[in-house]
């Protein structure tokens, strides 16, 4: 009996010069044939049954200066978070162990700063060589960063920088109005100029327009170079942040945010983030279907709650799934 040949897939070139028109008709397209295109774009660069895991650890919690109005880490809110200082190094280290040996390939430093210190990227980039000697990729999110602050984060071997946009320029100050939306796009031109690999994405579910979720996604795809890595963040709402209370996402407009970050970004590693803890197994599978290859691992997520180390595995054998992080690219 002879064995059908796998068809040919051809990658075409990347875009870069997408049109808002061309997002919002993606976002409104019926929904099986959005997921088709999804996947369909997915596989050409990825393997379908593959997610990479990444582990990501609060470095330095809480008092903040930013008014953000998703965080309960801001100094500005009353959400019965505990301040903790800047980490000792052993024990991020012994946080990154543990996070390998639980099978997360990439691991992730999360501070609460608006932008750090020049001693407090001294401290960073010990954590970050301690981490890479464990053979494990780096990541760290820390506000904005100087030129100088910057190239000591490459120079000490830093991976990926995360910085995201949140979500559109139009409703930034809705959010945020402590640092501007340009501050954000001018750290990570800094990241990239210093070829240090990008993460960035947004949080949907803020109150925002569907037209609003078409800009933030227009934003990423349309860099010069897309995010090698997009994490797309559900709102998790905290009590006593000014997001508290806003109306719940529909479920199925997530899923077509993940999948229309696919066909825009086909090489980038898009990532289920912040809000795993409140999808169903179905909502996360359908997620996958629809490109999403990577996610969080660990029961916290920063300060905010994600599903058991546990629970994920055996999500991932329900799917047939396993966890890596090699690509077609």
């Amino acid at each position: 009996m002879s064995v059908m040949p796998e068809p040919i897939q051809i990658k075409a070139p990347l875009r870069h010069d997408w049109q808002l028109d061309e997002v919002e008709a993606l976002l409104l397209m019926p929904f099986n044939d959005l997921l088709f295109k999804a996947q369909t774009v997915h596989r050409v660069y990825f393997d379908p049954n593959e997610i990479q895991v990444s582990s990501l650890l609060s470095i330095k919690t809480g008092s903040c200066s930013e008014d953000c109005g998703y965080c309960p880490q801001s100094a500005r809110y009353d959400s019965d978070l505990n301040p903790e200082a800047l980490m000792p190094v052993d024990a991020v280290l012994k946080a990154a162990q543990q996070a390998k040996a639980e099978g997360a390939s990439r691991f992730c430093m999360g501070a609460a700063w608006r932008s750090p210190k020049d001693r407090d990227i001294e401290r960073v980039v010990e954590m970050v060589q301690g981490v890479k000697a464990l053979g494990m990729e780096t990541c760290v999110t820390l506000g904005m960063l100087t030129d100088k602050q910057t190239q000591a984060l490459k120079d000490g071997g830093l991976d990926y920088y995360n910085h995201n946009l949140d979500t559109s320029e139009d409703y930034y100050s809705e959010i945020i109005t402590t640092r501007t939306y340009q501050d954000r796009l001018d750290t990570l031109e800094r990241v990239r100029d210093a070829g240090i690999n990008v993460c960035c994405g947004g949080i949907v579910g803020m109150g925002e327009t569907e037209t609003d979720r078409a800009k933030l996604l227009l934003q990423l795809a349309k860099m010069p170079k897309h995010p090698e890595s997009v994490p797309i963040n559900m709102l998790v709402q905290v009590e006593g942040t000014p997001l508290h209370g806003t109306e719940s996402l529909d479920p199925l407009t997530f899923v077509r945010t993940i999948a229309v970050a696919r066909i825009l970004m086909p090489q980038s590693r898009v990532r289920l983030s912040a809000g795993r803890k409140a999808m169903s197994d179905e909502m996360q599978a359908l997620c996958f279907l629809a490109g999403a290859n990577s996610i969080f691992y660990g029961d916290k997520l920063l300060t905010t709650d994600n599903p058991m180390t546990n629970h994920d595995k055996q999500l991932f054998d329900r799917l047939g799934v396993r966890m890596g992080g090699s690509s077609y690219a």
